[in-house]
């Protein structure tokens, strides 16, 4: 069965006419001036792939995802090994300009083939992801902080609208992470309410994730360039880095889920650990709109969860919160249905849910919540988190005795262990025993 192909730019004649003299493997079903006309056709159907051979320093992660989606394999032509190696980057395939009209047609067999899932696979994992891995790897920055062994794995904190304190829990765990020599980059992927920046007393928000989203579109993220963008913050007791989110709510268009995927396996070589704060919605109502290519308001957080190797969901132990949470948890099975996350109870009090809150809070969970059950219970300590908000800290820095911070510790640092006796007042009940 031949293989339509689209061609772009002013100067590809001598190449459509050697494709077509080939008879059979390749048919060229239209030659296109630009790119913009070469998607046009793409999107409408008419080919399975895309032979760019004048413009492709226009191809972008974002361009190329929009093609993938629409089963398009692109094959552009170049002589310059480093814009072969940019293409690679962003997962196009490339051959010489001078390249002979059977080895091409064999290349873009070969280019539709990977994308259509016959043909050799790094992985499972998505396309995007797959081709990230292939980017030429750098020597990382000397810093502070500890060298990674370069597979981290990605831990995604989620969790429903109404501050339940997702971002406080992210920060934090990143700290006790790197306070035990762990290598960690922490990243806010909030596309409505960035916080992280504000949590750390981090004055200059230069949106960093932004800045690498553009550079992983443009197929020109490597380990140095990923270094430069991170913030390093340095604690008492390590030091991490941090990707800071968008400044105001309106760039989310800049959070490209293609482009995201290409920084988050770029972290992932400069990280022992990568946590991410995510947003709390989940909903693609854009899927409505004519252009179904068109940005994706929530693909930053879909994209972070479907990634992650771990996902930790958050909800408030309040009678507004936990419904919320059981609500936004059946979300998430649909939204990303491999996702098994651990689910953690925080602002945990006894005014709010009454005597003995985890028992009461573990038996309603067992009695009307999903099917995926409470792992922990993270105390309420205004007072401490009110320090370290006001002094753009961590609790490990202004409170590091608090039960807070202890549970957080547990949670990250060690095996969360169960156990019938409420955590949240133990000291309290010890402190009674004892008088």
């Amino acid at each position: 069965m031949s293989i339509p192909v689209v061609t772009v730019g002013q100067t590809q004649e001598d190449l459509v006419e050697g494709l077509e003299r080939l008879h059979g493997p390749v048919t060229v079903v239209r030659r296109c001036a630009e790119l913009t006309e070469l998607l046009a056709a793409c999107q409408s159907g008419l080919a399975r792939a895309a032979v760019v051979a004048d413009g492709c320093e226009e191809l972008t992660a974002s361009l190329v995802d929009r093609l993938g989606a629409v089963g398009v394999a692109i094959i552009a032509l170049t002589d310059s090994p480093d814009e072969a190696a940019r293409l690679r980057g962003i997962g196009v395939a490339s051959a010489l300009s001078g390249v002979e009209s059977a080895a091409l047609a064999g290349r873009i067999a070969e280019a539709v083939s990977q994308l259509t899932g016959f043909g050799p696979r790094t992985n499972s994992g998505s396309a995007l992801a797959d081709t990230a891995a292939a980017l030429r790897q750098l020597p990382a920055a000397s810093s502070d902080v500890p060298p990674a062994s370069g597979s981290g794995k990605i831990i995604a904190v989620w969790g429903p609208a109404g501050s339940p304190g997702r971002t406080f829990l992210a920060a934090n765990m990143a700290g006790e992470m790197a306070a035990e020599g762990k290598s960690v980059l922490l990243v806010d992927a909030d596309s409505y309410g960035a916080s992280i920046a504000a949590v750390l007393g981090l004055l200059d928000e230069s949106a960093g994730l932004a800045q690498a989203c553009r550079l992983a579109d443009q197929g020109l993220l490597d380990t140095e360039a990923l270094l430069r963008v991170a913030t390093p913050v340095a604690t008492r007791l390590g030091t991490f880095r941090v990707l800071t989110g968008i400044a105001r709510a309106d760039r989310w268009t800049e959070l490209r889920a293609a482009a995201l995927s290409l920084v988050l396996e770029r972290a992932r070589e400069i990280a022992d650990v990568v946590v991410i704060d995510t947003g709390f919605c989940f909903e693609a109502d854009e899927e409505l709109s004519f252009d179904t290519m068109a940005p994706r308001r929530n693909a930053a957080t879909l994209r972070s969860l479907e990634l992650a190797d771990t996902v930790y969901a958050v909800g408030s132990a309040d009678p507004v919160g936990v419904p919320r949470l059981v609500r936004g948890l059946a979300e998430l099975e649909t939204a990303v249905p491999h996702v098994s996350p651990i689910v953690v109870m925080n602002k945990v009090r006894a005014a709010a849910v009454g005597r003995a809150p985890e028992r009461q809070l573990r038996e309603a969970w067992d009695r009307y919540g999903p099917s995926s059950g409470l792992k922990a219970f993270l105390p309420a300590d205004n007072a401490a988190a009110d320090a370290a908000l006001l002094g753009g800290s961590l609790l490990l820095e202004t409170a590091p005795d608090s039960r807070l911070r202890q549970a957080i510790a547990d949670l990250v640092c060690a095996p969360v262990q169960q156990t019938s006796r409420s955590s949240v007042f133990s000291s309290t009940a010890r402190r009674r025993l004892k008088g």
